[in-house]
């Protein structure tokens, strides 16, 4: 299902569309790095089941069960899973994916997830309602308490053969005091040629649309602070 949304722009904070009531929603002129991933992945589960399913209402429940914790949106704004690694987490419980990270040669890394406390300014719930800023901190300190593994991108080549179209790759990227995030996500394709892709919306200071971009491995080197890869593989 990614494919066919190759071509769409990018466009900024998708996933907010109110300043204090959270809720499911999809956006198809455009969309960001996480919501091109999370509306492929529900497209595809929704079009496994009968034609007469296949509904706009279907497709926001498939978001909602990836998007929130447990599954489920209480119109908190801490209900969503705003961090990959805390998805991953949340999602393979609920057996929604497996974390192929460890058994591809993954390793525990330092981790660290600030990026809201930091930038809280620029996300409109946070900015309009400050008193989110005690529980975010809390949710960030539990996500940064659990591990953080990556396959190093020096030896993603070598498992490229070992991934699917439809995994999903998350960008792993160290900072300059040494610790590790979650910091870009897309999806992995492999073309007629049989080359492993890395597709994805790229920014607007790149493509500035979702396109299949550089074979995976390669893809990895172009920024020096990207540092290795997860991968998480949909269950159903």
């Amino acid at each position: 299902m990614g494919y066919s949304l190759v071509g769409t722009r990018y466009k900024y904070f998708t996933l907010g569309i109110d300043n204090r009531v959270e809720a499911p929603s999809a956006n198809f002129q455009g969309m960001d790095c996480w919501t091109f991933f999370e509306i492929s992945l529900a497209f595809a589960r929704m079009l496994n089941q009968p034609e007469e399913n296949w509904t706009p209402e279907r497709l926001l429940h498939y978001i909602e069960v990836d998007r929130y914790r447990g599954g489920e949106c209480t119109g908190e704004y801490l209900s969503r899973l705003h961090y990959l690694e805390d998805w991953l987490a949340d999602n393979k419980q609920r057996r929604l994916v497996d974390d192929m990270t460890p058994e591809l040669g993954g390793a525990s890394v330092p981790h660290s997830a600030r990026e809201m406390s930091v930038g809280w300014r620029h996300y409109r719930y946070l900015a309009a309602n400050k008193s989110l800023l005690g529980p975010l901190a809390r949710m960030e300190a539990r996500v940064s308490s659990r591990p953080l593994y990556q396959i190093p991108k020096s030896r993603v080549a070598g498992i490229e053969s070992k991934l699917q179209s439809g995994d999903i790759i998350g960008i792993v990227s160290r900072d300059r005091s040494g610790l590790y995030s979650t910091a870009h996500v897309g999806l992995a394709l492999r073309m007629n040629d049989g080359v492993l892709h890395f597709m994805h919306a790229s920014s607007p200071g790149n493509a500035g649309r979702v396109v299949v971009d550089a074979r995976l491995s390669k893809y990895l080197y172009r920024y020096r602070t990207d540092s290795g890869i997860l991968v998480a593989r949909p269950l159903r």
